[in-house]
């Protein structure tokens, strides 16, 4: 994926830094609570992470929210969409065996799905 634009180039690189911390504090979790004997890795060093990142992607969204309206920013847009689908289940799951503040999360992903459609539709018009 070749990006040109410097905003966009900028934005992809935030989303993927929220999406990469949470996958490795889950790995770094999983690893060293089953073989490195780190007692204090506990799941919410995962957990956290995982409930943040979608809050954090509703920000990003905000702030770039014009690259959405741009037929440039096309990347942008198939990213973030693509990366709030894939933190929705983790988010589910962490509902269901960990934290019921999860919920904020899942509706920042939903938030971030709908509002790409609205600014996608305003844009056509």
């Amino acid at each position: 994926m070749t990006v040109n634009n410097p905003e966009e180039r900028k934005a992809i690189r935030v989303l993927f830094v929220c999406t990469i911390v949470p996958v490795l504090c889950m790995a770094f979790q999983d690893l060293g609570s089953k073989y490195g004997g780190m007692d204090w890795l506990t799941k919410g060093y995962a957990a956290w992470p995982i409930m943040i990142a979608p809050v954090a992607m509703l920000v990003v969204l905000i702030r770039y929210r014009e690259l959405i309206s741009n037929p440039k920013g096309a990347n942008f847009s198939q990213v973030i969409k693509l990366v709030s689908c894939l933190f929705l289940i983790p988010n589910v799951a962490v509902i269901i065996g960990y934290s019921w503040l999860a919920i904020i999360s899942v509706l920042a992903t939903l938030a971030i799905l709908v509002t790409d459609r609205q600014l996608k539709k305003q844009a056509a018009s």
